[in-house]
């Protein structure tokens, strides 16, 4: 992450918010149309950030500051790949492998000890599978579970590391670990709804104890169609009966959190009258636009890697990680792979409702029919169920700081989450985290 703010005489600049606020002259105060992006997004898109006047810049792109000013140019280009047609899956398949394999062990080159996280999924195991044909010792390996089954990939994991000989640590951790959030706000120094950053946090720091550096499979969902919601929204014929930008609006509004009416009725009034012409999809639009050339389920991924990969799913191994002293690799996300996966057609990625059809095909006689095609698993803790019992104080508490210590919300409809999610008559579970992650963040 690079953050900068250019007033026209002084560039400021720094890897962290938080180290830019002594030569700011203290925190900026908060970036309405951050925090409405933010409502759309669950995370703050760049280049916007949570505090005014600081910005984030774009992935694939440089600045350079010299007397005349401060200048930023795109360096690298991932919408410049086009699709191929007419290839066999065979080549597509040889092709995947030895860009994988190559990523992987150019990864491994590292002067402290190093691992991976193991989860037991498709990624992660393919990782590791490719890990052990470029060393003659155990992989180090790590892992968290939980007691409850319907969130505990502890049992795949050690099938993985069983299936690899690999040196496998596991650790049992209590799911309840909200105490952690303001932590890890801090360190992202932004906003986060995702509760997932820390289940990250606690494998991290069982990594730590042995090793500096991990590989992780963080960018095979985005780059291959491994999500659920992609095999749901593409379901069927509707989606390649729309038009581009009825497919594009139904497509941000798939993924948004809050509408834009609801986040409009969120807010004070005079608040609302400054955002009320300020439209998020425009965000997404400017994604869509550049990658008319490739197919519906391709420029679906494309937004995603720009934004949700961006700026939130790649933000949690590296915060992450960096908050407990250990570097997280990615090997998807060697420029190879990311440029190879934009080639290739969205029908072998999503195929007869399969995600990741081919990719799938190409790594399970590494990793075995069983961890390849096993049901995707969320990497979260259920607190939609604690809010509506043990935690319902908890979430109240929240809303009503934000509510006393920012003039930006009116009260009722923020009440009303909380009410509706407790009395069962709604599930808000991930706008209950939105405005919590908000006031965590307003606390920095």
């Amino acid at each position: 992450p690079y953050y900068f703010s250019d007033d026209g005489d002084t560039v400021v600049f720094g890897s962290e918010i938080k180290a830019m606020v002594p030569a700011l002259g203290g925190m900026p105060p908060v970036d309405e149309e951050a925090l409405h992006h933010f409502l759309t997004f669950n995370y703050v898109p760049a280049p916007y950030t949570f505090r005014r006047g600081v910005r984030h810049l774009m992935p694939g792109h440089a600045m350079r500051i010299d007397r005349s000013g401060a200048k930023t140019w795109r360096w690298w280009d991932l919408s410049q790949q086009a699709p191929i047609a007419g290839r066999s899956e065979g080549s597509w398949i040889e092709e995947f492998n030895a860009i994988l394999d190559d990523a992987v062990r150019v990864r491994m080159r590292s002067d402290v000890p190093f691992g991976a996280f193991l989860s037991g999924g498709v990624d992660s195991s393919t990782i590791v599978g490719l890990m052990t044909r470029h060393t003659t010792e155990p992989v180090k390996t790590f892992c968290i579970g939980f007691d409850d089954p319907r969130y505990d990939e502890a049992p795949f994991a050690q099938a993985a590391a069983d299936r690899f000989g690999t040196d496998h640590l596991m650790e049992r951790v209590d799911p309840d670990m909200l105490g952690l959030w303001p932590m890890a706000t801090r360190h992202c120094d932004q906003p986060h709804g995702d509760v997932s950053f820390l289940p990250t946090y606690r494998v991290s720091q069982l990594a730590a104890r042995r090793v500096k550096v991990v590989l992780t499979g963080d960018g095979g969902d985005e780059l291959f169609a491994g999500y659920d919601k992609y095999r749901d929204f593409f379901a069927g014929d509707a989606v390649a009966n729309l038009d581009d930008r009825t497919f594009q609006q139904r497509y941000f509004d798939s993924i948004s959190l809050f509408g834009p009416e609801r986040k409009l009725g969120l807010y004070a009034d005079g608040v609302r009258d400054r955002l009320a012409g300020i439209d998020s999809f425009e965000i997404a639009r400017g994604w869509f636009d550049q990658v008319p050339h490739q197919d519906r389920i391709n420029q679906a991924l494309y937004l995603d890697t720009q934004l949700l990969l961006s700026g939130n799913n790649l933000v949690k191994p590296d915060r992450m990680g960096m908050a407990v002293s250990i570097e997280a690799r990615t090997p998807f996300l060697d420029y190879r792979m990311m440029e190879f996966a934009f080639r290739m057609p969205g029908n072998l990625k999503l195929k007869d409702g399969v995600t990741k059809y081919l990719y799938k095909k190409a790594v399970a006689p590494l990793i075995g029919e069983e961890l390849a095609y096993r049901k995707k698993q969320m990497f979260t803790v259920p607190v939609g169920d604690w809010f509506r019992d043990r935690l319902a104080g908890y979430c109240r508490d929240h809303i009503e700081h934000v509510i006393d210590s920012s003039d930006i919300f009116r009260a009722e409809p923020l009440r009303a989450l909380v009410a509706d999610h407790v009395s069962g008559s709604a599930n808000n579970t991930r706008e209950i985290r939105a405005m919590i992650a908000v006031d965590l963040a307003l606390q920095l």
